[in-house]
């Protein structure tokens, strides 16, 4: 293990399954033997709010808290997030960024426009920006719920741990509910393009 702690930051809107996304990496990252220390910001969740989890792992985490521009990996649950969020990841660090749009009440209403070239943005300062259609990929999978799992699979793309410790914590994470739809969104997030 590397004496380095990398910084995650999967950020979205109440109800995309962030937490529960944070709460798999965790336990995927827990399995592999590192330190991981994981913070969340729930804002107005329910009201359609900004969601994000801080996830740092290393041989020895001593702080949950991502210092201002030092996030290695952005997952960005929306393309939104991916605009708020960018100031934070370090130069030429990964977006990850779902392609979803949820349009903030602001837009909706009319009283403000959407940014058409997010993606575009993001890559100015990013290294790595891998676009996912996460809800189309889920659908296919059989559950746009798994949207979550879906990018935790493109995430998993830039972490070095085997699949087979994915698929063991999403196997125990959902083998109540949901595990085929999951583990297929998974695998079709970790090939996305």
């Amino acid at each position: 293990m590397s004496e380095a702690v990398t910084s995650i930051r999967l950020a979205g809107v109440g109800g995309q399954g962030i937490l529960v996304a944070s709460e798999v990496l965790c336990d995927v990252l827990l399995a592999c033997g590192h330190d991981v220390k994981k913070s969340e910001i729930h804002g107005m969740a329910q009201r359609g709010g900004t969601v994000n989890s801080d996830v740092r792992f290393g041989k020895k985490v001593y702080s949950p808290v991502i210092p201002h521009g030092e996030v290695d990996v952005l997952v960005a649950f929306e393309q939104m997030e991916a605009l708020r969020y960018l100031p934070s990841v370090k130069e030429g660090g990964v977006v990850v960024i779902n392609d979803q749009r949820i349009l903030p009440s602001a837009v909706a209403s009319g009283k403000a426009e959407y940014p058409e070239d997010v993606v575009a943005r993001v890559a100015q300062r990013a290294g790595t920006v891998v676009s996912v259609d996460a809800l189309s990929l889920a659908k296919s999978a059989g559950s746009q719920r798994s949207v979550n799992v879906c990018l935790l699979g493109a995430l998993s793309r830039f972490i070095a741990v085997e699949e087979s410790v994915w698929e063991a914590m999403l196997t125990e994470r959902f083998r109540e509910k949901g595990l085929a739809a999951n583990l297929k969104a998974f695998a079709l997030g970790r090939s996305a393009e």
